[in-house]
């Protein structure tokens, strides 16, 4: 997983509440457990106007123009706006997965379903709960001919809109396992002097229990 410590990127206004994972990624594309090629279908139902089906060339279906992420200023977009309760709805993590492979690293909103809260932290995204304040906010300065512009600095825990800063609260051992680049594997793989070790002892002291 890689590591999240400073991200700078265009933000994409998508201006729903109650967003669900089903939306996020249909789930004709759930077959696939590999983590990848999931981004060409994200947000599939409101970003095309056809049927989408597994294994399709994106590039030959017709595009709804009126979808945010396919409108020109936010086509490069690395930082989801959203509204109220994102990621709700089933508990697939297929759904930070398709978040992840467009280019999204960070998500703004309001508030988000429990699940994909803590599934979007195994996978590298960092999801910020702001105020409504501040979310109406953002929409209003997206909207500008050149989009709006933030830098999310983890570290220090500030979102950063030009001179403007706004701090925001994240859990100590999550934050930790963004900055280090480390899901629930990588954590592991930490201890593995300690696994080893405790393994050869086990199995000295018990080996009747591993023959």
């Amino acid at each position: 997983m890689l590591p999240l410590i400073r991200h700078e990127g265009v933000v994409i206004p998508l201006d729903r509440s109650n967003v669900d994972t089903d939306a996020i990624i249909p789930k004709q594309f759930l077959k696939s457990i590999k983590k990848s090629g999931f981004g060409p279908n994200l947000f599939d139902e409101w970003r095309y106007l056809d049927q989408g089906e597994p294994g399709e060339d994106s590039t030959l279906r017709k595009i709804n123009p009126d979808f945010v992420l396919n409108k020109p200023q936010f086509a490069k977009g690395t930082i989801l706006l959203a509204r109220e309760n994102f990621g709700c709805g089933s508990s697939r993590e297929h759904a930070p997965w398709a978040l992840l492979d467009y280019g999204i690293r960070i998500i703004l909103a309001p508030s988000f379903a429990d699940i994909f809260y803590g599934n979007c932290f195994k996978n590298g995204i960092l999801p910020i709960a702001i105020s409504k304040e501040l979310t109406n906010t953002f929409f209003d300065k997206s909207q500008s001919s050149q989009g709006l512009r933030l830098l999310i600095d983890l570290e220090n825990q500030f979102i950063i809109d030009g001179s403007d800063k706004h701090d925001f609260d994240i859990d100590a051992f999550k934050k930790y396992c963004l900055l280090e680049g480390l899901d629930d594997i990588g954590l592991t793989l930490k201890h593995s002097v300690d696994i080893k070790n405790f393994e050869n002892n086990y199995h000295s002291q018990f080996p009747w229990l591993t023959k």
